[in-house]
């Protein structure tokens, strides 16, 4: 699914969040959005979802005015960096938990589950609860439930910001690879650079609610390289 912002404006109090931004982004791609605190790159993740509203312009999905629409009627999947698993569910009823809102049959969610499982790398994990595992394996699995659904788009919000740097460089590596085999749409927020260089196909700089630059990773590390933010 493609989408299209338009001229998207977002103030909270006096702070504008957001000032005429447009952006296009390609179905299938993998975009990273950068920038540091206040640059307004949650905000724009949040109103491309539809957690918030816009004071001004609209947000396209494949073409059609979502503005307006659901979180549900736009069929995003959204990650938070608190993973914000159910601690009280096991792993299997996390995934499920979606699917089940959806009044899917009960043969349908285990095939799914399982399928899920297999691809985020955590077979026989099914009934164990969010406080038996890992960090890594709870973003994992906060990723799948996202994914369960079948997302046309699936947003990030700072995903492995909670986590140390050596388990951050093997999700990193591990997002890229599930990328490739779920080619959904893909846009992530990061305040660190050199994780949105290594992961992302396409990188949107943001400062103070403005679209500084955006590129490929080799034409933004240029860019950053002549700031002497590399």
């Amino acid at each position: 699914m493609s989408i299209l912002v338009e001229n998207l404006s977002k103030t909270f109090g006096d702070f504008k969040a957001l000032d005429h931004i447009n952006l296009e982004i390609k179905a299938g791609g993998l975009i990273a959005l950068v920038g540091g605190s206040g640059s307004g790159k949650s905000t724009l993740l949040r109103v491309i979802a539809g957690l918030e509203s816009p004071d001004q312009g609209r947000v396209w999905l494949s073409g059609r005015d979502a503005t307006t629409l659901s979180i549900q009627e736009r069929e995003i999947g959204f990650v938070f960096q608190s993973y914000a698993l159910f601690e009280h569910m096991t792993v299997y009823e996390n995934i499920a938990f979606g699917l089940d809102a959806r009044n899917v049959t009960s043969a349908t969610i285990a095939n799914r589950v399982k399928q899920i499982l297999q691809l985020i790398q955590l077979e026989g994990f099914d009934w164990r609860y969010p406080g038996q595992l890992s960090g890594g394996q709870r973003q994992r699995v906060a990723l799948a439930r996202a994914l369960a659904i079948e997302p046309k788009v699936l947003l990030l919000d700072e995903p492995f910001g909670a986590l140390d740097s050596k388990v951050r460089k093997g999700l990193r590596n591990w997002l890229r690879r599930l990328h490739e085999q779920v080619p959904v749409t893909t846009v992530f927020v990061t305040h660190d650079e050199e994780e949105a260089m290594e992961i992302a196909s396409e990188i949107v700089v943001l400062e103070r609610g403005h679209i500084h630059h955006m590129g490929s990773p080799q034409d933004v590390y240029g860019h950053l390289s002549l700031q002497g933010r590399f």
